[in-house]
């Protein structure tokens, strides 16, 4: 007990009472009160002092808890806003993005699941897709297998008949032959473009570097070109990207095309490129008949042809575009007819 407050107690008192052992022991409970007074005082700043440390902690977390909350609110609608984007059917749209996050997970939620379904039944059509395709090249092998057997045999036939027979037959017999094996030889062409169109994109083959001025040079060098048709490359041409022999079906289609379809005296086809940032972009260009600009998405159809050209099989331009769209490419035709045409086709460098 604090000694001032004693001796300030005694001062009031008798020198008897001052000194009777009552009065210590009432000194003695006060003083203990005192005590246990101070250290529950002590005791309660303690827990204030560690009651506020903790509620700091505590208040500290919660800021930062609402901050990461806030965060993904913000992101949420940011998913929002991008689906709005793509159109969503009304029912499925939200009249208000201010909404709470539970909300705003519900929907993404929902729109998760759905989109999940979706990949799901894309998934299942794409393994149809592919077994149908797989399919439909089997078939195709097994067709060109089965009908070119008869046609060499057809082929054969006739070869000995006119060899044989050769004084037999008059003029219309020998016409009749020649009209038998013209149709054998169309016959033959349209299979083999079938095949060659059917299996453009069968086999995933590594790409690598391609000299295509040399493989150009090769093509123009065992080409059976007419003595009139003159074939010659505007610069050299580069190294790209790609497979030797799809390469060379398109070059080669594009340039037989070329000749099969160009009706004039001194017939000139050009072989050129030019540099377009990202991509080469090449040409080969006529002096030929020309296309009516009403044909130039006819013409890289299967089966279209714009006369009827015995050489022609209707599927060199059709498997030429399928080549250029496997390399990522991009082809259009340019032409005026009577003048000449021009093919032009991009290729990534």
């Amino acid at each position: 007990m604090n000694s001032l407050l004693k001796r300030q107690i005694r001062k009031y008192l008798s020198e008897e009472q001052a000194s009777s052992k009552d009065l210590e022991q009432f000194l003695d409970a006060v003083n203990r009160s005192f005590t246990n007074f101070d250290e529950q005082y002590v005791m309660q700043q303690r827990a204030m002092t560690i009651s506020s440390e903790e509620l700091f902690v505590a208040n500290e977390q919660l800021k930062l808890e609402a901050i990461a909350q806030k965060e993904v609110i913000d992101k949420l609608k940011h998913v929002i806003e991008t689906l709005k984007f793509y159109e969503l059917p009304e029912k499925q749209k939200l009249e208000n993005t201010d909404l709470d996050g539970l909300k705003l997970v519900e929907f993404i939620d929902n729109q998760t699941k759905e989109i999940v379904e979706i990949n799901k039944q894309r998934e299942k059509l794409l393994n149809e897709l592919a077994y149908q395709n797989q399919e439909l090249s089997d078939y195709a092998h097994m067709v060109s297998h089965d009908l070119k057997s008869p046609l060499r045999n057809i082929d054969t036939l006739t070869t000995w008949l006119k060899q044989d027979y050769e004084v037999v037959f008059d003029e219309k017999g020998k016409e009749s032959l020649n009209l038998i094996r013209n149709n054998v030889e169309k016959m033959d062409t349209l299979i083999s473009g079938i095949l060659n169109y059917s299996t453009i994109n069968k086999n995933k083959t590594e790409f690598y570097d391609v000299n295509v001025d040399k493989l150009v040079d090769n093509i123009i060098s065992t080409m059976l070109t007419p003595q009139h048709i003159t074939i010659k490359k505007a610069r050299k041409l580069p190294v790209v990207n790609g497979d030797k022999f799809r390469l060379q079906q398109l070059f080669q289609n594009l340039i037989d095309n070329a000749i099969k379809y160009n009706d004039k005296a001194n017939g000139l086809i050009e072989i050129g490129v030019d540099d377009d940032n990202a991509f080469w972009r090449f040409f080969v260009k006529d002096n030929g008949k020309g296309i009516d600009d009403a044909y130039f998405d006819k013409i890289f159809k299967t089966f279209q042809k714009l006369e009827n050209n015995p050489e022609s099989s209707g599927i060199g331009l059709s498997i030429v575009k399928k080549i250029i769209t496997l390399y990522g490419g991009e082809i259009w035709v340019e032409s005026e007819l009577n003048k000449g045409t021009t093919f032009y086709f991009t290729l990534k460098k």
